[in-house]
């Protein structure tokens, strides 16, 4: 993939800015160009950009919070897969919100990746004993891989941003070995429907039209049918939800920022005017401000998170049984243990 075609930023200063980062490796993706096509919802640039920015700024940890804690959640998924992983990858690392919470006793080696030079020096080392490289490169990319050679890829609150998912599901999976796994958390369709629904109402009040102030995101339906497409199978989707209060709408939207996750669509408004800034938390305070002591409550924030799980085909693992099989109805589910001790096929022993 290239970034030929990209308005503003040359990869060439990821580069330079890598030279400075001991110990980084560096992987360009600047031979092979991205055609143009529908599905370049995202700039890529402009999101590195927001990255680097949050990176850099004086205190970048007060924003982890909610990458924090959905890596913890993501990285206590791994623990419920009884097996060591030899080769881990966690593809667009960040500060390294999955990592820190990786264990010797379930990985032997793991590789963080992410697009961000700045993000990538400051992500957190993971346990003693888990051999650790870091490499700088596009989550859209995964050339350093060869085929067949990763049991395990992590993905935390990243690949919301990738333009061709299906491509990069793709690359995950060929990169994976037979029965391998890809375990990742997307912010929902759902996320931040508060903020989108204040900023669409005071856009139409104010101007009589509406603009792009939030990004699209996954639904949980379009997800799973895009991992088996691309030839996952054994697919589980979670859905949770994290509500955070905020004093009021321009603090949730300073800490969006301070994450590194503000709008990065390639048709969104650029400019937020202070008219419609000021009409739009007000509008947000009054449908979803909370109630507290003398009316100051604050303002809700809903966060939607999807955790999924696909595995790589392989010879060994569980398979459905043939179609028209069945013995039982589903409508017979309330006599199950007449017909199994009618038919004696299960063991029905006196519990003591």
């Amino acid at each position: 993939m290239s970034f030929k075609n990209f308005k503003v930023f040359n990869f060439k200063l990821i580069y330079s800015l890598g030279r400075y980062y001991k110990g980084l490796s560096f992987y360009s993706t600047a031979e092979k160009s991205l055609p143009d096509s529908p599905m370049f919802v995202f700039d890529r640039q402009s999101k590195l950009l927001q990255k680097e920015r949050a990176a850099q700024s004086l205190q970048p940890h007060i924003y982890d919070y909610l990458k924090d804690e959905v890596g913890f959640r993501l990285a206590d998924r791994i623990f419920d897969i009884k097996r060591k992983f030899k080769l881990a990858i966690d593809l667009g690392c960040g500060r390294g919100h999955v990592t820190k919470n990786v264990t010797a006793d379930a990985v032997e080696k793991l590789i963080i990746c992410d697009s961000s030079p700045s993000q990538l020096e400051q992500a957190a080392s993971p346990e003693k004993g888990v051999d650790f490289e870091r490499v700088l490169l596009d989550e859209e990319s995964l050339f350093p891989f060869e085929d067949n050679s990763v049991d395990l890829v992590i993905s935390n609150l990243s690949l919301h941003w990738v333009n061709d998912l299906p491509g990069v599901f793709s690359k995950i999976k060929n990169c994976l070995v037979n029965d391998g796994v890809l375990l990742l958390s997307l912010f929902g369709g759902d996320s931040l429907y508060e903020l989108r629904c204040s900023l669409q109402l005071a856009d139409l009040e104010r101007k009589g039209g509406v603009s792009a102030h939030i990004s699209p995101f996954v639904k949980p339906q379009d997800l799973a049918s895009l991992l088996h497409r691309c030839g996952f199978n054994m697919i589980t989707i979670d859905v949770d939800e994290i509500c955070i209060g905020y004093p009021s709408m321009f603090e949730l939207m300073n800490d969006i920022k301070g994450m590194g996750e503000n709008n990065a669509a390639s048709k969104r408004s650029v400019h937020l005017d202070r008219d419609t800034m000021f009409a739009a938390a007000a509008i947000y305070q009054e449908l979803y401000g909370r109630e507290g002591e003398g009316g100051g409550g604050g303002v809700a924030a809903t966060f939607q998170i999807l955790y999924a799980v696909g595995w790589k085909p392989d010879a060994s693992q569980p398979k459905p049984a043939q179609r028209g099989s069945g013995q039982v109805s589903f409508k017979d589910i309330g006599r199950l243990d007449q017909i199994a001790s009618k038919t004696g096929q299960i063991d029905l022993g006196k519990s003591e």
